[in-house]
């Protein structure tokens, strides 16, 4: 029997276009999805519920930018259609047309981490690991 290891922050990472340019040290993730109830004339209650889009928010915490990302000038501000990746020890999550919503910062000058940062992805993929 294989043991895996448990996730470090190495194991949860933003990826632009295949290369990964930050590691992130915990997030927390929700998704909703809006429904519509089917009313039928004479019934009391609703006779179905018809799924509607589904929204994924991410709230990541500590993201540090990779140094070959540094070195090419990674503006956090600037990142657009990026994914989120999570390793876990049997499968990986992929949170991928994600966008920024808010970012917070705090730190030293010239770091580049951030503190908080707010993303909506527009679709969640699992894999096997």
């Amino acid at each position: 029997m294989v043991t895996k290891g448990i996730p470090t922050s190495s194991d949860i990472y933003l990826e632009v276009n295949g290369r990964k340019v930050a590691v992130v040290q915990s997030y927390t993730a929700q998704s909703s999805r809006t429904s519509t109830q089917v009313e039928a004339f004479g019934e009391a209650e609703p006779v179905a519920a018809i799924p509607g889009q589904t929204r994924h928010q991410l709230e990541l915490t500590r993201i540090y930018a990779t140094d070959e990302a540094m070195a090419d000038g990674i503006r956090f501000h600037d990142l657009e259609d990026f994914s989120l990746v999570i390793c876990k020890p049997d499968r990986r999550v992929i949170y991928s047309g994600c966008q920024w919503s808010k970012i917070g910062e705090s730190g030293n000058l010239g770091a580049f981490v951030l503190e908080k940062v707010t993303v909506v992805a527009a679709r969640r993929l699992e894999t096997g690991a």
